[in-house]
């Protein structure tokens, strides 16, 4: 998978949710997009990014993410840390408090991929 810049694979017996897209009846104002979470075992649900991911799967035992313009920053305070480094859409099609940076717990991670390459967990 190469061709994905930032992959992560999420712990076992993960799915992916996507909310339903709506259109409203009345003309109110947008939120943005739909939302995307992985939802675990648990029940817990954590959102992800929609409008960075450009792969997604959970066919398997687990759900996989590729983002787009996102990299792995490393660990922050004992959380995973992702940046946000560049819109994938046009700005205009965006919310404008989208986030910049998304956290995850280690526990949440199986592992992370840059370019094909596993840099996450690090392996003596």
């Amino acid at each position: 998978m190469t061709e994905i810049p930032l992959l992560i694979e999420f712990v076992v017996n993960t799915k992916i949710y996507r909310e339903p897209q709506v259109v409203p009846k009345l003309p109110i104002v947008q939120n943005g997009p739909p939302g995307t979470f992985i939802v675990f075992a648990d029940g817990r649900r954590v959102s992800i990014p929609t409008d960075q991911i450009v792969f997604s799967d959970d066919t398997g035992d687990r759900a996989r993410v590729g983002f787009g313009g996102m990299r792995f920053d490393g660990i922050e305070a004992g959380y995973l840390v992702f940046l946000r480094v560049r819109d994938l859409q046009p700005p205009e099609t965006l919310p404008s408090g989208r986030g910049r940076r998304m956290t995850l717990e280690p526990e949440m991670v199986s592992a992370i991929h840059l370019d094909g390459g596993e840099v996450w967990p690090l392996h003596a």
